[in-house]
């Protein structure tokens, strides 16, 4: 049997559609951890970069909290010697931890806020800092948005890695 040429062309040009899907996993597969500079710990990100001498860390932690009732903010900080404090962090509405479709309405109205929120800046804005002037500005602090609590565990693992081994590492998320 002969396929007609026009249906093997177009199977062939779509073929490459399927490839090309994205999915929420790549966001979360696409990071790196590796050895670094001798004494540094570097965080290579969407939203910028970070580098700091593993002798000037004073602490490395991971938490949770609630923000405005609303959002679940995951949070890694690494407060050094100094006058700067680095925070990288993950947001999702709190509707997304809880189960059941009595949520739906308040899930839907939170992701319609963030939306909001990220569509006042224009470019890259799903890797950008959300702030509430002058509420969420804090002098002195350095701040990051990560896009996955995966991206966020592996930041996390590095730089206490890097700081416990006191061996540099790059962690690189993109």
């Amino acid at each position: 049997m002969k396929i007609p040429t026009h249906l093997l062309i177009g199977f062939l040009a779509c073929c490459p559609l399927v490839y090309a899907q994205d999915t929420a996993d790549d966001a979360e597969s696409e990071q790196v951890d590796e050895l670094g500079l001798k004494g540094f710990w570097e965080a290579n990100l969407q939203g910028g970069n970070y580098l700091v001498a593993l002798n000037r860390i004073s602490s490395v932690s991971r938490h949770k909290y609630i923000l405005n009732g609303n959002l679940v903010v995951d949070e890694v900080t690494i407060d050094t010697v100094g006058v700067a404090l680095a925070r990288f962090y993950f947001i999702k509405p709190v509707t997304d931890e809880m189960d059941g479709n009595a949520v739906t309405k308040a899930a839907d109205r939170t992701r319609e806020l963030l939306d909001k929120a990220a569509n006042r800046v224009t470019g890259g804005v799903e890797d950008m800092v959300v702030k509430t002037y002058p509420d969420t500005t804090h002098a002195k602090t350095i701040e990051y948005r990560v896009l996955s609590e995966s991206q966020l565990a592996g930041l996390y693992a590095s730089a206490r890695k890097a700081w416990i081994d006191g061996k540099g590492r790059v962690f690189t998320a993109e």
